[in-house]
């Protein structure tokens, strides 16, 4: 078993004389930055000059730099910005201020474990990864509550790399959940095995799948979207609540008995060996070479793959009933900060 920390394990006192640098102000850079700063900590932050995320973090209180100065001025550098430019703004800005006893730290080990960011030996590198979107770390946070994290340590040249990190989860919050110790290399693996054989790739083609064998049979395409789309999100709900027993429990019996009967139909032995094949090329680097290489390209096919994907015909219809179902705006209309 893994080992777990609670907030007993974290001592903000090792934070409390250092600067701390979060480069990126998205999605998770604005509620790093303000979580550790209601914390108590000193938070500088970096973004794109003139770039909106440049203006809210102004606009919130920050002192806002470019990724060099404050890699310079920090102590401990977060890098919060997308895995696809991670390594450009590292090696171009970040690199050269790189001195033994700076910690740098990240959300997610991509550029690490891949190494496209090679940071010198006298640095400390280490992770601690929020299991939620960033505005609800920043949500729950406010709230005392706090959301689970991961844990990793890749260099400790200070003898201290895992306390500290421990003490940037406890003013993040999420020592209040737990968090949960893992290694760089077991986080990426599991985490991009995770988005593409289940959580988005799998989920998204099952939907597709089953909305289009619908329609063909000649089911209205409305109804279809309600089946395999819309009602996605009741069962999704059971199982993080309860786990997969406790959607079972909730449903009914003719859906329990065609979960069990149909569902290893459905993901046979072939799509099991598919899903050992994409697991293989995220452990032998083969699909993060593909991704470093479609964004060194401008990302062509990846903009061709996505604008496609909104013409889909459950795209369309989804797009008209949603209209039905005023509640589902609530979530835009709170201003919830888009993903960076």
């Amino acid at each position: 078993m893994a080992r777990r920390f609670y907030e007993k394990d974290g001592d903000l006192s090792l934070l409390k004389n250092r600067t701390i640098a979060i480069v990126g102000y998205g999605s998770q850079g604005h509620a790093h930055s303000l979580n550790l700063r209601d914390s108590g900590l000193n938070v500088i932050v970096s973004d794109a000059k003139g770039s909106p995320n440049w203006a809210k973090a102004e606009a919130a209180g920050f002192k806002v730099y470019e990724a060099g100065e404050a890699a310079k001025l920090g102590d401990t550098i977060m890098l919060l910005v997308p895995d696809h430019i991670q390594s450009v703004i590292y090696n171009r800005d970040i690199a050269p201020q790189m001195k033994a006893g700076k910690t740098l730290m990240f959300a997610h080990g991509f550029n690490i474990h891949y190494k496209q960011v090679v940071p010198p030996s006298g640095v400390d590198v280490s992770m601690i990864a929020p299991k939620a979107p960033g505005h609800r770390v920043r949500e729950l946070f406010t709230e005392g509550v706090g959301v689970p994290a991961l844990i990793a340590v890749e260099q400790n040249p200070s003898g201290k790399a895992h306390e500290q990190a421990l003490a940037y989860a406890l003013a993040l919050g999420c020592l209040k959940a737990g968090v949960i110790e893992t290694t760089f290399k077991e986080e990426v693996e599991t985490d991009l095995f995770g988005e593409q054989a289940v959580l988005c790739g799998g989920a998204s083609e099952l939907i597709r799948a089953g909305f289009e064998t619908l329609v063909a049979a000649g089911y209205a395409p409305e109804i279809a979207y309600f089946e395999c789309l819309h009602e996605l999100k009741l069962i999704v709900d059971l199982i993080q609540e309860g786990g997969l027993s406790y959607m079972r429990f909730s449903v009914s019996d003719t859906a329990e008995y065609g979960d069990y009967t149909r569902g290893p139909r459905i993901i046979d032995a072939h799509v099991r060996e598919s899903m050992k094949k994409i697991l293989t090329e995220v452990q032998n680097g083969q699909f993060a070479k593909e991704w470093i290489d479609e964004n060194k390209t401008g990302g062509k096919n990846f903009k061709a793959m996505r604008e496609a994907g909104k013409d889909l015909l459950i795209e369309r219809v989804g797009s008209e009933l949603r209209a039905m179902m005023p509640f589902l705006k609530k979530k835009k209309e709170a201003g919830v900060p888009e993903a960076q």
